[in-house]
């Protein structure tokens, strides 16, 4: 296995990222919808504008089999950057090889070279096979207090109003 981290110019890493994702989409965790034409023939456009971004490509032979995206951000509390990983795939007949893992050890790597304080992530309840490889990687649920109890992700979709 291949892991790299991707160009967002390059034609081969292009075309990698827009697979996974278009594939991951597709599957019940990915909300099992495909993405708009438009959402995958500008990602790797808008992604390469932000110099925040950064994508971990892992392929075999020629072939991508798993990605995982990340964004910084900033924690107040530690005046320190984070990185919040935003997007982990491995194509389905990958699965159960170790791949999420090398991924998660991949971005905390690249966490650590940009002096960040934390990696974040964000899991849906029903998916257990994720849960259980972030645990194995150290994640666990946050909270500041136990007695207020754990921190909620939230969102407010912009795109309909």
């Amino acid at each position: 296995m291949n892991v790299k981290l991707a160009d967002y110019r390059a034609p081969k890493d292009r075309a990698a990222i827009e697979m996974l994702m278009a594939n991951y989409a597709l599957d019940p965790m990915g909300g099992g919808e495909a993405l708009p034409e438009e959402v995958l023939s500008g990602l790797c456009d808008a992604l390469a504008t932000l110099a925040n971004a950064a994508t971990i490509l892992i392929y075999d032979g020629e072939s991508p089999v798993a990605l995982a995206t990340a964004m910084q951000g900033f924690s107040s509390f530690k005046c320190k950057p984070l990185l919040n990983i935003h997007d982990v795939i491995v194509l389905p007949e990958y699965r159960g090889r170790g791949l999420a893992q090398r991924l998660m050890q991949e971005i905390e790597a690249l966490a650590r070279q940009r002096g960040c304080c934390k990696l974040t992530l964000e899991v849906l309840q029903g998916n257990k096979a994720a849960q259980a490889v972030y645990q194995r990687c150290g994640f666990a649920a946050y909270e500041l207090d136990p007695q207020q109890g754990q921190a909620l992700f939230w969102q407010k979709d912009l795109s309909a109003s």
